[in-house]
């Protein structure tokens, strides 16, 4: 839970997510105009520009740079995910969740 009791909203990227993600398919092109041409050589260079990238509808990017390495392999109990508050998103379902306060 969060520190002040709003419910998360947990996106998950499937397999080919550009292909069955709408958001992904009408985003995606504009990032990628934003960063024509830029050779990615550090996040000082990646980062603005992603920053940078919008549509003419308002769609905005942001970016989180995670410095943080993850441990893989790691299983969550079955108690543990009991514990949460866990349903299915309203927009995409399938790929998305919802974790609401108890």
């Amino acid at each position: 839970m969060n520190r002040i009791g709003l419910p998360i909203q947990v996106a998950h990227n499937p397999t080919d997510c550009s292909k069955d993600n709408p958001t992904d398919r009408r985003f995606f092109p504009h990032v990628t105009r934003a960063c024509a041409g830029v050779l990615f050589d550090s996040l000082k260079t990646v980062v603005p520009l992603m920053r940078k990238t919008h549509t003419r509808t308002g769609l905005t990017t942001m970016v989180h740079v995670i410095r943080k390495a993850y441990e893989l392999g790691r299983q969550v109990t079955e108690q543990a995910l009991e514990a949460l508050n866990i349903t299915d998103a309203v927009l995409l379902p399938r790929w998305n969740d919802t974790i609401s306060p108890q």
